[in-house]
């Protein structure tokens, strides 16, 4: 992504620096933004029609769609340099952490719904805050702590070595000296 590579270009050292160490974090952080808006979307598009008595499974089905996007954004960019499995493998091990994750997010729904019968004395607009701070906020902070650390432990565990640790003679290489490939926007 060109784009990404000229603004990070354009930060001052340090911030440029600390950009480049922490570039899985930042791409996975806007991976899940990125679904983040594709579940609200799908879920209040449920929860507003269809599924309106039932917001735990429009939080759920919406949790699987953005799980299928969120893997093909993390698989071809925030963790394009990591692998090691077969593409097979490294997908049900995905989807197995991010069924995990489907549950943590929509745990605070469930028991706010469930266990207080929440629903029951709360007027719409109540409702849909209430939705959103149980659903997205609380429930997605368990799912992306628990993901990111899963997936980069068993999901994407190997990451490609780059510089003195692959065997270069340049330890340390800078940011014009790394290609595209190296710093996974190719």
């Amino acid at each position: 992504m060109p784009f990404i590579d000229e603004l990070v270009a354009r930060l001052p050292e340090p911030v440029r620096r600390l950009a480049m160490q922490h570039h899985e974090l930042i791409k996975f952080a806007l991976v899940g933004g990125t679904t983040f808006v594709f579940d609200l979307v799908i879920f209040y598009t449920l929860t507003f029609t269809v599924l309106e008595p039932k917001p735990v499974v429009a939080r759920v089905i919406s949790g699987v769609l953005a799980t299928i996007l969120s893997y093909i954004l993390n698989r071809e960019w925030a963790f394009k340099n990591r692998g090691g499995r077969e593409r097979h493998h490294e997908a049900l091990i995905f989807f197995a952490i991010s069924g995990i994750g489907v549950i943590l997010a929509a745990a605070p729904l469930w028991v706010a719904n469930n266990v207080f019968d929440l629903r029951s004395n709360l007027t719409v607009t109540e409702l849909v805050v209430v939705d959103f701070i149980l659903g997205f906020l609380i429930g997605n902070l368990l799912q992306m702590g628990f993901r990111f650390w899963a997936l980069r432990k068993f999901a994407f565990p190997v990451e490609q070595l780059r510089g003195g640790d692959a065997g270069s003679t340049d330890l340390h290489p800078t940011l014009e000296e790394l290609t595209d490939e190296e710093l996974g926007h190719a």
